[in-house]
């Protein structure tokens, strides 16, 4: 399981990576015009991903491959849905929907920690 957690770091520190690159580029191109979601998107995976999975590792933590999947579905939710929050004020609109992206992730996070859990009480009795 130390593998798979291992896996999970390294996508996520290249994910954070990414979105920091992306951002900084996208705001290049901006003309000026920035925004704090799209600045600070990288933050999302940094946080969730890097360094939640960096103290599972030292603490010899292995919650298992369904709440790793499902945690990690989040971290791309949140992310998106930062990254295009970021797309609409720097075009200079807005958008009801974008509310569906915070939303979504945290319903996702909750399944993380609850579903994995109701596998284990199955699988024990």
């Amino acid at each position: 399981m130390e593998k798979e957690l291992k896996k999970n770091l390294f996508y996520n520190t290249v994910w954070t990576a990414f979105l920091a690159l992306f951002g900084a580029i996208y705001e290049l191109f901006s003309h000026g015009v920035t925004s704090y979601y799209m600045i600070y998107a990288f933050a999302i995976p940094l946080i969730m991903g890097v360094l939640l999975y960096e103290v599972m590792l030292i603490k010899n933590i292995f919650p298992g491959k369904t709440f790793a999947n499902i945690w990690n579905t989040a971290i791309a939710t949140f992310s998106i849905g930062c990254v295009f929050n970021g797309v609409l004020e720097i075009y200079g609109t807005t958008n009801r929907l974008v509310i569906v992206y915070p939303v979504a992730g945290a319903i996702l996070m909750l399944i993380a920690f609850i579903l994995p859990q109701r596998f284990r009480s199955v699988l024990e009795h």
